[in-house]
């Protein structure tokens, strides 16, 4: 019997808890079910949790035995719960994921994919980047690039979610870390959703490249995981956000692309060593609803560069104002290449000069970023950024709900959205504040005001 860690049994138990009651564990539950894989009393537990009465943790307790009981056909309670636990876990998959692969990490079906692991060995790893973007400059991430080699590489991070606007470096951030680190893996391969948004087709040509002659027609998935668990894959999926739905709040999967959604909770749930990176523009709901402390899963959040040098390269004069210049259009690398370009032509690449025009400017390449961005918004998202542009100034959750015909709960689900979406800046402080980027503002006032 294999020893189970703390960090398994804690994602073995919220896995079954909320497939009974929808909801995961609370702070709470996860630490009387620590206390309780540690032997501890509930008094003890009590005393840690800052709770004076034991018997309330006994109540915790005992309500998630009743739901163990219950989804595993065993009869657990607070005597026999760690062993149960981990004689459970150890002498079965519990099938908590609904997909018609058969798949279990002691069983013999492990070994069925032999040829594939043979036919790596001889061709020493399969690489697949003919949709990759080819890397001509690289500026200011390398403590991005660390993060990524810590988390694919030493921690071995199944699930990453690289995110943010259009133009902002995401692709080529996880371009420049997959050339740095081909070594590190067996299998590398790119796919761009908006060229195929087939799963089937994505996990057909897989296979196919590392060995056609073996690839069994009637059992795919089971192949593909396989080598999930036999070869330390990584698999890069750009523009993910091309399979959630328009016009919706962000991150929900369309009906068609549900097949993506199931695996993302296969990686998750399942034993193996491989890893996917996902590059967005929104954040899908799996990866929110998640807890980063019981999953291997990550989310980075690029935000805009704040390394100039890079304006000298592009032939951009009056280094004092870089700064002002770069802050105006959020470091987002498209757009900066944009204006330099505009700024080169008109103003003989004097930023001074185009600074004194006082006039923020979106360009038509910056225009069709927005508005295919904007086409994505549901009709609560659009209600409040059309009011947001009309500000000139941060305003609070309260006093922008005054100002909008919408009842509470919808405004909160439109915020949370347009975060997701990485349109809206909250501001920390004695109140917490939201605003729109400077360029997003003016692309409402000059472009949305009769669209919507």
């Amino acid at each position: 019997m294999t020893y189970m860690t703390i960090t398994e049994i804690l994602q073995f138990v919220d896995r079954v808890v909320e497939k009974q009651r929808g909801e995961h564990l609370d702070d709470l539950e996860k630490a009387v079910v620590k206390g309780l894989w540690q032997g501890k009393t509930y008094s003890e537990i009590a005393d840690e949790c800052g709770y004076k009465s034991k018997n309330y943790i006994g109540d915790v307790s005992r309500k998630l035995f009743k739901i163990l009981s219950e989804q595993l056909d065993e009869d657990i309670s607070r005597h026999n719960f760690s062993w149960t636990i981990e004689r459970v876990i150890n002498s079965q998959f519990v099938g908590l994921i609904n997909s018609k692969i058969n798949w279990c990490p002691n069983s013999p079906q492990a070994d069925t994919n032999q040829s594939i692991k043979e036919k790596l060995s001889k061709n020493k790893g399969y690489r697949d980047l003919s949709l990759a973007p080819k890397i001509t400059s690289f500026y200011d991430r390398i403590t991005e690039l660390q993060t990524l080699s810590r988390w694919l590489i030493d921690q071995n991070v199944h699930l990453v979610s690289v995110l943010g606007l259009s133009g902002i470096g995401k692709t080529t951030l996880v371009k420049q870390f997959v050339d740095l680190n081909l070594q590190h893996f067996d299998v590398v391969i790119w796919k761009n959703i908006k060229l195929s948004q087939s799963l089937e087709s994505i996990i057909n040509e897989l296979l196919t490249g590392i060995d056609r002659d073996s690839i069994q027609t009637d059992n795919k998935l089971t192949q593909f995981f396989n080598l999930l668990r036999q070869q330390k894959c990584l698999i890069v999926l750009d523009d993910f956000q091309e399979l959630f739905i328009k016009g919706e709040l962000a991150g929900d999967f369309k009906t068609e692309s549900k097949n993506f959604q199931n695996l993302l909770k296969m990686m998750t749930n399942i034993e193996h060593q491989s890893s996917f990176i996902l590059i967005s523009q929104e954040q899908c709901q799996e990866m929110i609803s998640l807890d980063e402390n019981l999953y291997p899963i990550k989310c980075l959040d690029l935000q805009g560069l704040d390394h100039t040098e890079i304006l000298k390269k592009w032939g951009l004069k009056d280094d004092e104002a870089w700064a002002e210049f770069s802050d105006m259009y959020g470091g987002n690398f498209v757009d900066l290449k944009d204006i330099a370009s505009l700024i080169k032509s008109i103003f003989g690449g004097k930023v001074a000069d185009f600074l004194k025009e006082d006039s923020l400017i979106v360009t038509k390449d910056m225009k069709s970023r927005l508005t295919e961005l904007f086409k994505r918004l549901s009709p609560t998202e659009q209600e409040i950024i059309l009011q947001l542009s009309k500000l000139n100034a941060p305003v609070s959750r309260e006093d922008l709900r005054q100002s909008l015909s919408m009842s509470s709960m919808d405004l909160m689900n439109g915020l949370r959205s347009l975060r997701q979406r990485y349109l809206l800046q909250r501001i920390e402080g004695e109140k917490v504040l939201f605003d729109l980027s400077l360029v997003v503002r003016e692309y409402v006032r000059t472009c949305c005001q009769d669209s919507y």
